[in-house]
């Protein structure tokens, strides 16, 4: 059994950085954050509030099982502006299409690694201005546990049964999640 606490086990008032890529240098400093992806050739430097953090929800759309290989995605989207790469940028390998679910004829793009693909974030011409980003590439787990956890629960029209209750305290939507939903 080893040493290092588990995430329910880690003191919630500390950022908490398990051994989770090959690079071990995620930062966290109560306004900005570090998301990394596995092998720790790409990382992104976000803030954690607004006006460049938009929000932060889990996804059961088509699109989001399939490109996460996961019955859903849990998601942050980053305002353009306020994203930054801090490196590997050119080690991105990006797949787009335009038959995707809620804006047909948009075409959305996914980069991802070159060395590990993990997918660090889509792009999608019909959510124009803004970065969607993985929870599970943030680099601080306890940032996703607390500031980062997700608000809203969308595509609910999609979710598998088998998960039982809608997630938590957050807002549902049957598809597309729109700020006048609230």
């Amino acid at each position: 059994m080893s040493n290092v606490p588990s995430v329910r086990e880690s003191d919630k008032s500390m950022p908490y950085f398990p051994l989770a890529n090959l690079t071990q240098d995620g930062r966290s400093d109560g306004k900005e954050a570090t998301a990394t992806c596995f092998c720790g050739a790409v990382q992104l430097l976000f803030p954690i509030d607004g006006p460049g953090f938009l929000k932060s929800f889990v996804c059961h759309c088509t699109d989001c099982r399939k490109i996460t290989a996961s019955m859903f995605a849990s998601n942050f989207s980053i305002a353009d502006s306020y994203l930054t790469h801090v490196r590997g940028e050119d080690n991105l390998t990006q797949f787009g299409q335009s038959h995707t679910i809620g804006r047909q004829g948009n075409l959305m793009t996914n980069y991802f690694c070159k060395t590990c693909g993990s997918l660090m974030y889509r792009r999608g011409s019909g959510y124009a201005g803004m970065y969607i980003c993985r929870l599970g590439t943030v680099d601080d787990f306890n940032l996703v546990e607390q500031s980062l956890r997700p608000t809203i629960e969308q595509f609910m029209k999609d979710r598998v049964e088998w998960l039982g209750a809608p997630f938590g305290e957050m807002k549902h939507s049957e598809g597309l999640f729109m700020p006048d939903d609230q």
